[in-house]
């Protein structure tokens, strides 16, 4: 599977921002769909993860009751809304999919998106 990406740029601290990435190619429902970012001088980070179904989520700690991860299977595609959004949340978004039942770690996904920047400023 392919995935693009797209929706990133630069916002205020307390604005929103959606995120899309669409995936192509067939069985998109059959990947756990997940969400990542990296930030300058850091680590890939774990950000979300919606099930096959889109019926279960989870999140990192730090952005629990600002972001929603959802999908729509009939669109092959996953999203990610960020509302108020903080200049720590700057990084470079990644989609991924995977075919395990569940995933927090970056080794647990079998496709990656190319990234989108997100900058918030303060």
């Amino acid at each position: 599977v392919q995935l693009q990406a797209s929706g990133g740029g630069l916002v205020q601290a307390g604005g929103s921002l959606r995120l899309s990435c669409a995936a192509s190619g067939r069985a998109f429902s059959g990947y756990v769909m997940g969400w990542f970012r990296l930030a300058p001088g850091k680590e890939r980070e774990f950000v979300a993860v919606v099930s096959r179904s889109g019926g279960s989520t989870y999140y990192v700690d730090s952005v629990k009751g600002r972001f929603t991860i959802s999908r729509d299977n009939a669109k092959n595609t996953v999203y990610l809304q960020m509302n108020s959004l903080k200049p720590e949340d700057t990084a470079v978004y990644y989609c991924a999919a995977g075919l395990k039942t569940w995933g927090t770690q970056v080794n647990e996904y079998d496709y990656w998106g190319q990234g989108t920047q997100v900058t918030v400023s303060s």
